[in-house]
């Protein structure tokens, strides 16, 4: 293995533009959440007449997916990543609007029947409600609870109130509220692990709400415990949680069909670089 200060090196100097985690591949994996939220996803595109994806990151899932619907917007508050989703979507006549987090969403109502969102920074139920057509339905997968929790707290110590955050029952509740069928709430947690502290220092940057102000001079001594940890152990383990949330807008109707495609999904776990 490469020198401690040669990790941190590599740890800073890569690009973390973006919301893909290719650089992570070979020193950090994330297993992923049992219900494939790509191929539900993919599915719900196929049979949407406008959809809209919301804190898109630079448009990585949806350029993934293979059709998309004829109309199709994202959003992303990001200035970086908003211009990376114009590249990467404009060619395919995808709207990105680069909305400010808490704005209001700039579209009229009752616009999509299709909303979804992968790992929404905090998902506003009221918009989205406003925004769904009736009949039309919310696809999201949320970070969950102390996700991330036993790298996070290695740098700040014990976190006990920040646990309790991101529940999905009040999630459910807050979707409730504003209007929404909840037709179907899974939660999983899902192993992480990292193979080098320069993969530590990289999530680091690019995760930056996961430990504010991070910094390889400021933590330069739990980057050494850290380093000292990968030498001894050869992994670092930590734990994401996951919620998949899908909701309908209704207006007097359910649809027996659409709640059966929520109790959907597949594809069992698989390895991956962590995610948001």
């Amino acid at each position: 293995m490469r020198t401690f200060d040669e990790l941190l090196i590599e740890g800073v100097e890569a690009d973390v533009g973006g919301w893909g985690f290719g650089w992570l591949d070979g020193r950090a994996t994330e297993e992923r959440p049992p219900w494939g939220y790509a191929g539900l996803l993919a599915e719900r595109l196929g049979r949407a007449r406008s959809a809209l994806d919301l804190d898109t990151g630079g448009g990585e899932i949806i350029a993934e997916m293979p059709s998309l619907p004829p109309r199709m917007a994202v959003t992303e508050g990001w200035a970086p990543n908003a211009e990376q989703a114009r590249h990467r979507l404009g060619p395919r006549g995808v709207d990105v609007a680069e909305v400010a987090p808490g704005a209001p969403l700039p579209f009229d109502d009752s616009t999509f029947d299709l909303v979804s969102s992968r790992h929404p920074v905090r998902p506003d139920f009221a918009e989205i409600a406003r925004v769904l057509a009736p009949g039309g339905t919310y696809l999201g997968q949320h970070v969950g609870p102390a996700s991330a929790f036993e790298l996070i707290e290695w740098f700040l110590g014990p976190l006990p109130r920040e646990r309790l955050a991101r529940d999905p029952a009040r999630e459910a509740a807050a979707a409730r509220a504003a209007g929404l069928d909840v037709v179907d709430l899974r939660t999983a947690r899902c192993r992480m692990e990292f193979f080098d502290v320069g993969a530590v220092v990289w999530i680091l940057r690019k995760c930056v709400w996961w430990v504010p102000d991070f910094d390889v001079d400021r933590h330069r001594e739990p980057l050494r415990r850290m380093d000292a940890h990968l030498r001894e152990h050869g992994v670092f383990v930590a734990h994401s949680t996951r919620t998949l949330i899908e909701a309908t807008y209704r207006d007097g109707h359910v649809d027996a069909c659409d709640r059966g495609h929520g109790a959907g999904g597949g594809g069992g776990p698989r390895p991956a670089p962590p995610g948001r």
